[in-house]
């Protein structure tokens, strides 16, 4: 069973004409790999998954596979609409090297309870490595992700690892804390957001972070602090993490491209239909980050 610790989701970089930067993308990993990553998640929503064909996406989860060579695992994100398409991702992930697959709700429909779990089970059925499930409830509209739902789950994969959690829903995480390790010890909830003092005292042991790719030296300490459930001591770095996380949330995946670009490791635009952030916007927001006091212990450029 793969414990993933802190999870670093990376961008995906492109050129000018919009074409995957695989030379960059390489650079990215190391710069991960050396800055805390615990393990990498990709290509999540922050990596533009849904603006990727199918092929790319294959390629570059091949690609990161052979990059980090073993050093860390590598979580396969395979959602899609279709049961069918999924399945076939989270396969070729297993093929490829992944250590992992995460997936979240049909994307677009909003089928009923029911057909969710038959999504899911057909995906986790089609692999034997840890299946995750990503629980977004704001962003993916339709039935919920619900403690029921992951037992019924549990009970159709032997392999069903845990729940990566962004709903901050305390109800929710209490009741599948207490509920699905209670059958199976090592289930294991992770935070989908840098909000990990609230996670870590309900119980959650990892989590998906976007923001190390900013400030990974933050990150870290805050995730080191809850590990140890020092979480009275963590709240000064989780507020300085809370307000980093308003900074970059507006534009989503343009933001946070443009807060690397301010902290001097350019990953170009983001694909369209995303809007790349504006001149008065970026600059907005380089001075915002500049005004952070615990950004001037981050690395600067690779």
């Amino acid at each position: 069973m793969v414990t993933p610790g802190l999870v670093h989701t990376p961008v995906t970089p492109f050129t000018r004409d919009n074409r995957v930067d695989f030379d960059l993308y390489g650079k990215l990993i190391e710069f991960h790999l050396k800055n805390g990553a615990d393990a990498l998640a990709l290509p999540m929503h922050a990596g533009e998954s849904v603006s990727l064909t199918d092929g790319e996406r294959r390629e570059l989860l091949e690609f990161a596979i052979r990059q980090i060579g073993g050093r860390a695992p590598v979580i396969a994100h395979v959602s899609d609409a279709g049961t069918a398409i999924a399945a076939a991702r989270a396969r070729h992930a297993e093929e490829a090297g992944a250590a992992a697959v995460v997936a979240t709700t049909p994307y677009y429909w909003t089928p009923p309870p029911a057909m969710v779990l038959q999504h899911f089970t057909g995906i986790g059925s089609a692999v034997r490595i840890p299946f995750f499930v990503y629980n977004a409830p704001e962003e993916m509209a339709g039935t919920r992700i619900n403690a029921d739902l992951a037992l019924q789950l549990m009970e159709k994969l032997g392999h069903f690892a845990g729940v990566v959690d962004v709903s901050l829903d305390w109800q929710f995480m209490v009741e599948i804390v207490d509920r699905a390790r209670r059958p199976r010890p090592a289930f294991q909830l992770l935070s989908g957001a840098e909000y990990m003092v609230s996670a870590a005292a309900i119980g959650a042991k990892g989590a998906f972070s976007p923001l190390a790719a900013i400030a990974p030296r933050l990150v870290r300490q805050l995730y080191d602090l809850c590990r140890k459930d020092q979480l009275f001591e963590a709240r000064a770095a989780q507020e300085e993490v809370a307000a980093l996380r308003q900074i970059v949330r507006k534009a989503g995946a343009a933001s946070l491209k443009a807060a690397l670009r301010a902290m001097g490791r350019d990953c170009g635009e983001p694909r369209p239909p995303l809007r790349p952030v504006g001149e008065i916007e970026r600059g907005q927001l380089t001075d915002a980050l500049g005004a952070m006091p615990a950004l001037r212990a981050e690395p600067k450029g690779w």
